[in-house]
């Protein structure tokens, strides 16, 4: 076994994260120029450093993916979600269909479901988690991560949900367990539908504005009637109504009319 086999085993081992689902000669490449930048002549020094090391450890991680996220990102946005849209969702129903569509690592659907556990059992909240990436998709199953991406989460959170390792924290089993990932492709998979909370931040800024037309529409027909799509910090709706929305608050859009 080479080195940076060894060094894949050791960070999957530690951290549950599979380096293996990225093709490796990409990975690979990347990982020997961060290394070697850092002064390390082999992975099995490197890994070494790494695992003893915070800000190399959040360095690699950086490195290894372009997908940047963090608990409750934009945290007041987060608050007007906890205190005023999920209150009017739950008031309709004792039941909740949500959906984190483009979830990356998946920082944003375990933000999700630690909000709603506040108001509802596990059984009682339904919460699809999706991406295009099954590297990305591993890395959220494994729900690890570094402080970091947890700064913004509250200490009784923190203890509640999640236990400390080594180089970071994992999330609890039942709040684990209680998210369902699932891979798929925006612009060519068919939606679900009679969604009371969409959440798709920050990744509508990648495509065109006719993609961007469909995919409103196509969100829009998913939810039911008063559910709510909750955007990015980016990625206001011009003319919300020609997809049958209207503005609830900032970045919230409320489903009015079938279209």
């Amino acid at each position: 076994m080479d080195d940076y086999n060894k060094f894949t085993g050791n960070i999957k081992l530690k951290t549950g994260i599979d380096l293996s689902l990225y093709k490796e000669g990409q990975m690979k490449r990347r990982l020997t120029s961060l290394r070697d930048k850092r002064g390390f002549s082999n992975f099995d020094n490197y890994f070494q450093a790494v695992a003893e090391d915070q800000l190399l450890f959040e360095e690699f991680l950086q490195r290894m993916t372009i997908n940047v996220s963090e608990f409750f990102r934009n945290p007041q946005r987060w608050k007007v979600l906890e205190e005023k849209i999920i209150p009017r969702l739950l008031a309709k129903s004792p039941k909740i269909k949500v959906w984190s569509a483009a979830c990356s690592t998946g920082e944003e659907p375990y933000s999700l479901m630690m909000l709603l556990h506040n108001y509802r059992n596990y059984p009682q909240i339904n919460l699809l988690a999706t991406d295009l990436d099954e590297a990305v998709l591993a890395r959220a199953k494994a729900g690890f991560y570094t402080e970091r991406a947890l700064k913004e989460v509250e200490n009784e959170r923190l203890e509640k949900y999640f236990s400390k390792e080594d180089l970071g924290y994992r999330v609890g089993k039942e709040l684990k367990q209680a998210v369902s990932f699932k891979k798929h492709n925006l612009l060519s998979d068919s939606f679900d539908t009679n969604y009371d909370l969409i959440v798709c931040r920050n990744v509508m800024i990648y495509f065109t504005e006719q993609a961007k037309d469909e995919l409103y529409k196509k969100f829009s027909r998913a939810l039911k009637p008063g559910g709510v799509l909750f955007v990015g910090s980016t990625e206001q709706i011009f003319q919300a109504n020609r997809y049958g929305l209207e503005a609830e608050d900032t970045f919230f859009y409320k489903k009015i009319s079938d279209i």
